[in-house]
């Protein structure tokens, strides 16, 4: 049965799905799925989509089809840096202006200040 599947979704040159279209694991090792290339800290850049991977759901019943698009790492470019402007504004909703600590988390809006020191104020 497994076979069949990989004979359906086996389309290297794109003449049945429009794309190049590959099997669970078995695409070319210079392909990657966006969450691969973010492991490995990559973008995929100004490139379109270079193929896909087509895959049947697994649930009893199911007969849905599911694609991962994938893109060529050797024309990925690297993660852009996180901008200062954005850590900043980060880091602004996350100091209590009462205790000036950072806390692991954005504050409250309807408390305008950390958890602590809300107690503090209601006690």
């Amino acid at each position: 049965m497994t076979s069949r599947i990989r004979a359906r979704f086996w389309d290297p040159t794109g003449n049945r799905y429009g794309i190049p279209t590959y099997p669970w694991n078995m695409t070319p090792p210079h392909l990657r799925t966006l969450r691969q290339l973010t492991a490995e800290g990559l973008r995929p850049g100004e490139q379109g989509i270079q193929g896909q991977v087509l895959w049947c759901s697994r649930r009893h019943g199911s007969t849905s089809v599911h694609a991962a698009y994938l893109y060529d790492v050797r024309f990925a470019l690297p993660i852009r840096p996180r901008s200062p402007r954005r850590r900043a504004k980060t880091s602004v909703r996350r100091t209590c202006p009462e205790c000036l600590t950072d806390v692991d988390y954005v504050l409250p809006r309807h408390l305008g200040v950390c958890a602590d020191c809300a107690e503090a104020a209601a006690a």
